[in-house]
């Protein structure tokens, strides 16, 4: 039967690679899957390439995986705050790549990535040094610059809840970026406050459908319903009935 909980974070991440490219949800602390960074940190991948919004805040989730030396590059649209430290002191120090992508170009550039297109034109960023060697058209006379789009071995998402299947409900701005990374992702990972039943979910309500999410942690006890999974019991993970 299709069962995409796993039994533990570590073992929904453990095909992780050095060199991955990851999404990682999140706006701030809004939406964040704190989680399943905590295992990619256990899980030891390194010299990644992080897309994100932002670049960490204090010591803890994203901030303490760069903290931990485990990423190579992040594409990011907002790297500094006040609390971005970790992140200010490693590219200082010349230790980070930065790639910086103005917000609304990092959503369309994910979404673009999950619909299948191939590029497009955005007026974003023209004529600053963010459109340095891209292609430029002026269209209907507005100035327009050629962006293409993010895809990733992994997405690291949260949620509010799951059914069995990977159907996806999100509370309020939590939501963010998690749906069109999940969509942007060879293998999307969802951390979610609790496992449903199926049929408990109104389909009205669920924002990802389960054909974009491969695999479910349950934070409420890595021993949620349906818990065991291929991983843990040998079944085919997401294979039919």
């Amino acid at each position: 039967m299709i069962n995409k909980v796993f039994s533990s974070a570590a073992a929904a991440l453990s095909d992780v690679r050095d060199g991955s490219t990851i999404m990682i949800g999140g706006f701030g602390g809004a939406g964040q899957p704190a989680f399943l960074i905590d295992a990619l940190i256990e899980q030891g991948a390194r010299d990644l390439t992080i897309i994100n919004n932002n670049a960490g805040n204090g010591e803890t989730g994203l901030a303490a995986l760069l903290k931990a030396g485990r990423v190579r590059k992040i594409i990011c649209s907002f790297p500094r705050q006040t609390d971005s430290q970790v992140f200010d002191g490693l590219y200082r120090a010349g230790a980070i790549d930065l790639e910086l992508v103005p917000q609304g170009n990092l959503a369309e550039r994910i979404r673009a990535a999950g619909a299948g297109i191939g590029a497009f034109f955005t007026p974003t960023g023209y004529g600053t040094d963010l459109a340095l060697g891209k292609e430029t058209r002026v269209i209907e006379g507005r100035h327009y610059v050629l962006e293409y789009p993010l895809h990733a071995d992994f997405a690291l998402i949260a949620a509010e809840t799951a059914d069995r299947w990977g159907n996806l409900t999100y509370r309020k701005t939590a939501r963010n970026f998690g749906p069109i990374m999940a969509m942007a992702a060879a293998v999307s990972v969802a951390q979610v406050k609790r496992v449903v039943a199926l049929g408990e979910l109104d389909p009205e309500n669920v924002i990802t459908p389960s054909i974009f999410i491969d695999r479910v942690v349950d934070m409420g006890g890595e021993t949620g319903t349906g818990a065991a999974t291929g991983a843990a019991t040998g079944a085919t993970v997401g294979a039919p009935t």
